[in-house]
């Protein structure tokens, strides 16, 4: 659904990760039409947007309050910013809305946002008690994080945990979560937080560096939202959406987001696709992408101190160079 610009006050706690780097990555040019799949509070479109006279950009989020606070960020920039209340792998509804049928550069910048974090009442943080929620669309009619603690099995939050939130600690802390939720249920994180902590080992919390339900926290939210079924889905999808020259940006800030994204950029850029006992290339495949960056850019120092929570943040970057060869 197309949303109309709006009349909100724009927050200024929010800064957007890697802002001249991604804007190099994509390198916009006049007229160019660009999507950028996870809006946010609108920084890097605003950073696209103005980087050149006619461009246009198609914005996605499926979080309705900052698609409203990234509306009133880019009312000044009219009717070239075009913005949807849609999840980022559902882009080619989009832009089939607007009669695009190639895009000439795409953004995804992956992970929870400053608006999510530090509001308790959305429920994805620890520092402050709210409900146990995570859906990135409060309006939608998914399973929330309540759900997930207080009704999924023992061997299914165990996985969760373990899988999503790479927490070694995972068996201790499912066990917890379920024998504590036989008593009363679980209803807040400042609930779900010292649970988590009082289940990790004594000896791991006095050398922890990060609070102990960090990764626990990252788990649900990542299950809640489908959030690596969402990229599996775009980067399915997002190359055929390029022009000859079209680039792709995306900023990761988990290892399982950022091995997807690597793993689909090198098969694209990857040449002959035979079987290795074949001697001789018989598929004729040529590489479809060139991959920007040989390793993934990351915050300098100046950042980093600026903003703690691009420490984590990886881009990786491809131009495409020739359309699927069919093999």
């Amino acid at each position: 659904m197309m949303q109309t610009m709006n009349d909100t006050t724009e927050p200024t706690r929010h800064v957007s990760v890697l802002p001249v780097e991604t804007l190099a990555a994509l390198d916009p040019r006049a007229g160019g039409r660009y999507l950028d799949g996870t809006l946010g509070m609108g920084g890097h479109a605003s950073a696209i947007l103005s980087s050149a006279p006619d461009i246009e950009l198609c914005g996605l989020d499926r979080d309705e309050d900052a698609l409203a606070l990234a509306g009133q960020r880019l009312s000044g920039f009219g009717g070239r910013a075009h913005l949807f209340h849609c999840r980022y792998s559902g882009f080619a509804e989009a832009l089939n809305e607007l009669g695009w049928d190639k895009v000439d550069g795409a953004l995804l910048d992956i992970g929870v946002s400053s608006l999510q974090l530090d509001e308790a009442e959305r429920g994805f943080s620890f520092y402050g008690d709210g409900p146990l929620d995570m859906r990135m669309d409060q309006n939608s009619v998914q399973l929330s994080a309540w759900h997930w603690v207080n009704r999924e099995s023992f061997d299914k939050l165990k996985d969760c945990i373990a899988t999503l939130g790479e927490e070694p600690q995972a068996g201790r802390i499912a066990r917890a979560i379920v024998d504590a939720r036989q008593k009363n249920t679980i209803d807040t994180t400042g609930q779900l937080a010292a649970l988590v902590e009082r289940a990790y080992p004594a000896a791991w919390r006095a050398k922890a560096r990060r609070h102990p339900a960090t990764r626990t926290f990252q788990a649900l939210r990542m299950a809640v939202n489908d959030e690596l079924g969402e990229l599996r889905c775009f980067l399915d999808q997002i190359l055929a959406w390029l022009p000859i020259g079209g680039r792709l940006a995306v900023i990761t800030f988990h290892s399982l987001e950022d091995r997807m994204v690597k793993q689909a950029m090198r098969h694209w850029a990857e040449g002959c696709r035979c079987p290795r006992h074949i001697p001789r290339c018989i598929c004729g495949h040529q590489p479809e992408v060139r991959i920007l960056h040989k390793k993934p850019v990351q915050a300098g120092p100046d950042e980093l101190a600026a903003n703690s929570r691009a420490g984590s943040a990886k881009l990786r970057a491809v131009e495409k160079i020739a359309e699927d060869s069919g093999s």
